[in-house]
């Protein structure tokens, strides 16, 4: 079996209602790269790149395409390095590394496509069939109801049958950020997990002195609670803390994860599927945690492709730690409305009482509708 072509496809739609989080910026659109792999077999795969979905088609089509044509696609590990070193010079993290995501991700999907069976079979097996999801959510909308439309979110979750939720903070005042997560743990109550996102917002002090504010909540980890560039801060952070610190979706490959769970500077790590590197990559981000007694515990964001990869993904992760009643990995499932998410598929993967399924069918799990995609294809 040989590639025959790597097509890519930018896919976008409009947000209904405009979000924000700490990075201030407002979400009017949620757009996507997606990745097609065509082979000689007939057998096609998909996957996603994570970040601006204009430049990636230009470093897909432009950089890493060319290279991708005639090759076997089981070859997929071979392939990976060929494009890591291809890009080395220049491409170390970012757009490059996110641009080899989703050809992996394409890749591993025509391999389970080809052989019937869906990638998790592939890379482990299925340490679970089912996946606890948790509702990330909680974005500011409206500057005048920043407390109650959270609590009014949350309570929707938790009627959904959400047992875990994510919300964001930093809203620019600390003692607001703690009066809003203590509005949302009392309505919830004690037994729904509760996790906080801080977008990266506060510096070394702030995020200890809010941390110790929200210690009284039970909060399931401060996610992103300082920038990510700054390593030692993270360890003064997590040191600092009685919760677990989590962080990593703007880290890529194995090379940078490295020091972050050799120092600790996180108890949770979350490398993103379609922009750390894909599954080849993903997996050794996630031995590597595992021999430092880390957890990992993906980040999730965008279409149906990158979703389902995940969850392809999660299935085949162990126990962490394993034990009589462990505590699995969760699945990120962000909630803000997102057509490209809940329509692309022809069966698009759905939480039930807070539960997904993993799909058993080849690949990644899904099949693309392609009159869908064309109605959101804009490039």
């Amino acid at each position: 079996m040989k590639v025959t072509a790597v097509r890519t496809h930018i896919v976008s739609c409009k947000v209904e209602r405009p979000f924000t989080s700490a990075r201030g910026w407002l979400y009017t659109t949620r757009a996507s790269c997606l990745v097609e792999v065509e082979t000689d077999e007939g057998v096609v795969g998909w996957g996603e790149c994570y970040g601006p979905a204009a430049a990636l088609k230009a470093v897909v089509d432009t950089m890493l395409a060319p290279r991708v044509i005639g090759r076997d696609p089981f070859d997929v590990g071979a392939v990976w390095e060929d494009l890591y070193n291809r890009v080395k010079d220049y491409g170390l993290t970012g757009l490059s590394v996110a641009g080899i995501s989703g050809i992996d991700i394409a890749l591993w999907d025509v391999i389970g496509r080809a052989l019937g069976k869906p990638i998790h079979k592939l890379i482990g097996g299925a340490h679970r069939t089912e996946l606890l999801a948790y509702a990330t959510g909680l974005y500011f909308i409206d500057p005048d109801r920043l407390v109650e439309e959270a609590v009014e979110e949350a309570s929707a979750y938790a009627a959904q049958g959400f047992r875990a939720i994510k919300m964001k903070i930093g809203v620019g005042d600390l003692k607001a950020d703690a009066a809003r997560v203590a509005a949302v743990r009392k309505t919830i109550g004690p037994d729904i997990l509760l996790a906080v996102d801080a977008n990266h917002c506060f510096s070394v002090p702030n995020a200890i002195r809010l941390g110790r504010m929200l210690e009284k909540h039970d909060i399931l980890w401060f996610e992103e609670p300082i920038s990510p560039e700054d390593r030692k801060g993270y360890v003064e952070v997590t040191r600092a803390l009685d919760m677990a610190v989590a962080g990593g979706e703007n880290e890529f490959t194995r090379w940078g994860f490295r020091d972050i769970v050799a120092e600790k500077a996180m108890d949770i790590v979350q490398p993103d599927l379609c922009a750390a590197g894909g599954f080849s990559e993903c997996l050794k981000i996630a031995t590597l945690a595992s021999a430092h007694g880390v957890e990992c515990v993906p980040h999730a964001w965008g279409s149906a492709i990158g979703l389902a990869a995940t969850v392809q993904f999660l299935a085949a992760l162990p126990d962490q730690p394993p034990a009589w009643r462990p505590i699995p990995p969760m699945l990120e499932f962000e909630q803000t409305p997102n057509p490209l998410r809940d329509r692309l598929a022809f069966e698009p993967i759905v939480q039930r009482d807070g539960i997904v399924r993993v799909p058993d069918l080849p690949g990644i799990g899904i099949e693309i509708d392609r009159d869908v995609l064309t109605s959101f294809k804009t490039a």
